[in-house]
């Protein structure tokens, strides 16, 4: 399995999300979904409307069984992550509670691939100038990222992701010297 890394700068994330915007509204909110969660793809891929969406708006929390861990999970539904979801579902009205909330287009009611995702998360990346390998996986260490960069405590990060470990967690976000070296540079005692 290939290396895959965080987005570390917002300028590059606010890029990801207008061409996605632009393009797809369903890859758009994947994307949405996955920075603002921290879920695996495999948990992001079998979210069903009735997960995020109460039949006129959003819901305050998405709620899943981890498939990995089997640990149950929940978190708030942000500000951005809800507006994301009132456009998309503005756009899909016809979608169903207990459809999957991103439907591939082979098949009746069947989720996108997790290869798909990654194809498309590739080229968005791409084609926004990141240079780096970005892959599913990254939209979890791009959310562990930034809440790190927020001064949020690895100890909660690390409870977050389900890591074992705070030195996992250090591993897995893949935290640079120049991180370091800025939360120095912020405390400025």
């Amino acid at each position: 399995m290939k290396v895959v890394q965080p987005i570390r700068d917002q300028k590059q994330l606010e890029a990801v999300k207008g061409y996605l915007r632009g393009k797809n509204k369903r890859d758009f909110l994947l994307f949405m979904v996955g920075i603002s969660s921290a879920l695996r793809i495999s948990d992001i891929l079998k979210l069903q409307v009735n997960q995020v969406w109460d039949g006129k708006k959003p819901k305050e929390f998405i709620e899943v069984n981890e498939k990995k861990t089997g640990k149950y999970k929940r978190f708030p539904i942000t500000p951005n992550l809800a507006k994301s979801i009132k456009e998309f579902m503005k756009d899909f009205p016809e979608k169903k509670q207990d459809d999957f909330l991103f439907t591939s287009r082979k098949g009746t009611n069947q989720p996108i691939t997790r290869q798909y995702a990654a194809s498309m998360l590739n080229e968005a990346c791409d084609m926004v100038g990141i240079k780096e390998r970005f892959g599913t996986h990254g939209m979890r260490k791009t959310w562990g990222f930034f809440a790190f960069k927020k001064g949020i405590s690895l100890d909660y990060i690390c409870i977050a992701l389900n890591h074992r470990s705070v030195a996992e967690t250090k591993r897995y976000l893949g935290i640079l010297q120049e991180d370091l070296d800025e939360l120095y540079l912020q405390v400025n005692l």
